[in-house]
């Protein structure tokens, strides 16, 4: 897992496979002015999904982890709360691993929380489960989600 200020992002172009042709793409477009929905940078390979969404009570926001996608996680109009568990660790599946979609749920509690505030993004690497989406309950936010096929 990475947490670091968006102007930072090259310093880990070599270490997540097409990070630095994501954040071209972010620093070139203004995002906000995009509708929601998904943008193919290179097929299944590169995609941005751009999401509106509405603030709920933690509880119902489950643990999530990925097999063959990157997550770099960025929130574009408020700071967004986010958990951490190691995915070996999570034992409280609530649903198995959904191929077609690249994500399993949990209902396990995060070992760490922290806030990603506008300015900063999080990477997610298929070892990291994860719990985005954590904003008051009502308030709207508007983030994106680069998903980065793992090189296998």
């Amino acid at each position: 897992m990475i947490l670091d200020k968006i102007e930072n992002a090259d310093l880990y172009y070599d270490s997540v496979p097409g990070m630095e042709r994501f954040m071209q793409f972010f620093n070139d477009n203004d995002l906000e002015s995009f509708p929601a929905g998904k943008i193919r940078l290179n097929g299944d390979e590169l995609f941005v999904n751009i999401i509106d969404l509405v603030g709920k009570d933690k509880k119902e926001v489950p643990m999530e982890a990925h097999k063959d996608y990157i997550d770099i996680q960025i929130p574009l109009t408020a700071t967004e709360r986010m958990g951490y568990k190691a995915q070996e660790d999570c034992e409280q599946v609530t649903k198995e691993y959904d191929e077609g979609k690249d994500v399993e749920l949990y209902n396990d509690e995060a070992i760490a929380e922290f806030d990603v505030p506008v300015g900063y993004f999080a990477v997610f690497f298929p070892s990291d489960g994860h719990r985005p989406g954590i904003v008051p309950v009502g308030q709207p936010l508007r983030k994106l989600i680069a998903k980065l096929r793992v090189q296998q």
